[in-house]
């Protein structure tokens, strides 16, 4: 803000008043599910180690999500914001290959 002068609109007079912008609202940045495919072919061994190495589940709380990812073909496994879901994301793919499993791991917006 400045300190300008500005004149009182009845009389003429200078008024030291300044006019208050009015502060914008800021949104929250949306959060994103990272979320965990069903496929035919993966252990489902692996699919708890990857629960419990990469989103720090305790071992009961893994295998509860394993089996939800088995039964209801994916799982949400964290609600992260977009560079931690994403990054979250690469890291279980990428481990997923180099142990040649074709398990998919993916990002949506939360709502």
């Amino acid at each position: 803000m400045s300190d300008e002068k500005f004149n009182h609109p009845d009389d003429g007079r200078e008024s030291d008043l300044a006019t208050a912008a009015s502060k914008p609202k800021l949104a929250k940045p949306p959060l994103y599910k990272v979320l965990i495919f069903n496929d035919d072919y993966t252990p489902m061994d692996f699919v708890v180690v990857i629960l419990v190495e990469f989103f720090h589940m305790p071992t009961e709380k893994a295998t509860q999500i394993m089996l939800k990812i088995h039964t209801e073909g994916k799982a949400v496994c964290g609600v992260y914001s977009r560079d931690v879901a994403e990054t979250k994301a690469q890291q279980v793919n990428d481990f997923s290959r180099e142990n040649n499993q074709p398990l998919l791991c993916h990002v949506e917006v939360d709502q």
